[in-house]
């Protein structure tokens, strides 16, 4: 069974870091476009970061500067990392791979909470 699980939320203030990871399983995504999203209530899914196969990365302008995407292929794991955070950050944040989001299979997400 193909599994997305992501860890690393919490509780943060304004102006600290943390760091999101994804622990894929099921099947090897190390050919695959991958990325994070986030998403309030009642809201879409935004795309906050993504990166290829090769480590090309790309990034919402709103996280440009802040936010970094890597990934481990060998452990077929995504991270992103979070730094100067925001009130607005403060989102669910879910991992997933490029080609599955049309399919709108996701995991359960990591809250992310930044107080101000």
């Amino acid at each position: 069974q193909v599994q997305l699980v992501e860890s690393g939320g919490g509780l943060v203030q304004a102006g600290g870091s943390l760091r999101l990871s994804c622990a894929a399983s099921g099947r090897d995504f190390s050919l695959n476009v991958m990325g994070w999203y986030r998403q309030n209530p009642g809201k879409q899914r935004e795309m906050v970061a993504s990166i290829t196969s090769g480590g090309s990365t790309t990034y919402a302008d709103s996280v440009k500067g802040r936010f970094a995407i890597s990934r481990d292929n060998a452990k077929n794991t995504v991270y992103l990392q979070m730094n100067s955070l925001k009130p607005e950050d403060t989102a669910v944040y879910y991992c997933n791979v490029r080609t599955f989001v049309p399919f709108g299979f996701w995991g359960q997400g990591t809250q992310v909470t930044v107080s101000s």
